[in-house]
């Protein structure tokens, strides 16, 4: 184990620390937003980190489709706050 990784996965730790303290003191929603996709960001950098110190190439999946759901998720929420609702009302009226 490389104790350059290990230093790396301690620096992801604190920069998710910074983002836990934005998304809570963050003085807009926006604001909250931006942190909680920071800090999944950097979920999927820890996860292929620990994947590497560990020997376990398999965790570049699992960061990926944290990576996947992580982006749907920050849409979902942006589309949430800027209209209201998730569906599109126009397309039910016409039926």
């Amino acid at each position: 184990m490389s104790p350059q990784f290990v230093i790396v996965a301690i620096a992801i730790l604190a920069t998710m620390g910074l983002a836990v303290s934005r998304a809570v003191v963050g003085p807009t929603v926006f604001d909250r937003i931006l942190a909680a996709n920071t800090f999944g960001t950097k979920t999927v950098l820890l996860i292929a980190v620990v994947g590497y110190l560990t020997g376990r190439p398999d965790f570049l999946d699992l960061a990926l489709v944290y990576a996947l759901i992580n982006f749907i998720g920050v849409i979902a929420a942006l589309k949430f706050i800027k209209f209201g609702h998730f569906a599109d009302h126009r397309s039910e009226s016409n039926r």
